[in-house]
């Protein structure tokens, strides 16, 4: 009898990391989705080009390939082919700290080519971007680190790429109808994917796993940290030595409805 209740608890334990890597999968599908339809969704309607610097297109190369590699990782471990996902995901430890060093790079170029996104306040948008982006990279530094522990690593590394999902949101929601809080709301937005991995947790657990709670936690206090940076004193005097003598310093700081096309 105890044999047999074992088996029967192993097997259970065994429908259920099934269950939640395809879960997972789901999740890096859908993600990866809303990044990559955001972008698609302004080339189609004409709001961006690919007559760019080239800048824009090596951040387009490096970010696109971390999305395949984080949708594949979660492929190949809901196919059990382990030993391959932990060989693979020794590329984040280089790519991360490549994609932290152009992300800042199209920040600024694109802060001093256009001014940045006009429904974003411009030291907003400076602040907030670096400190999240420094945010997703010590989160999968981390997830990294505690890779033994699987329920950490998984759910740490979906909430980091939850930071990601933001691009693709300004790109498909109606950004300009939510000013002057656009940039809080697209955050409070990007943080429905964890949301729905505590759900899921709750419905498939019967509990909600702490990482959940550190990593939204984490982005929260980082969020909260830039803004009361961002509207210093000093944050917008770091923002104005960005931008000036630059074609963007020539909009307001804040953000601004741009004037429509004349008669």
């Amino acid at each position: 009898m105890a044999v047999a209740n074992t088996m029967v608890g192993t097997q259970a334990r065994g429908g259920v990391e099934r269950a939640e890597r395809r879960f997972f999968l789901y999740m890096a599908l859908a993600m990866a989705t809303v990044i990559v339809g955001g972008f698609a969704f302004n080339l189609a309607m004409g709001r961006s080009t690919f007559s760019v610097p080239l800048v824009y297109h090596l951040h387009a190369v490096v970010y696109l390939a971390w999305i395949a590699l984080y949708v594949a990782q979660n492929a190949l471990i809901a196919t059990n082919r382990v030993t391959l996902h932990r060989r693979v995901g020794a590329l984040a430890i280089l790519w991360v700290p490549l994609m932290v060093a152009l992300g800042l790079a199209i920040m600024v170029t694109s802060l001093r080519r256009t001014g940045g996104p006009f429904f974003f306040d411009q030291n907003e948008f400076l602040v907030s971007n670096t400190l999240l982006l420094c945010c997703f990279a010590v989160m999968v530094f981390v997830a990294l680190q505690c890779r033994r522990y699987t329920g950490w690593h998984r759910r740490l590394m979906l909430t980091a790429m939850s930071i990601l999902t933001g691009p693709g949101l300004g790109r498909l929601l109606p950004m300009p109808l939510m000013m002057p809080h656009a940039w809080r709301i697209m955050m409070v937005i990007t943080l429905i994917f964890p949301i729905i991995g505590m759900i899921a947790d709750r419905r498939r657990l019967g509990y909600v796993h702490p990482a959940w709670f550190w990593g939204v936690g984490a982005i929260i206090a980082v969020q909260t940290i830039a803004d009361v940076i961002a509207y210093s004193d000093a944050g917008v005097a770091l923002t104005e030595y960005v931008i000036d003598g630059s074609a963007g310093a020539e909009r307001p700081m804040h953000a601004f409805l741009p004037p429509g096309p004349g008669p």
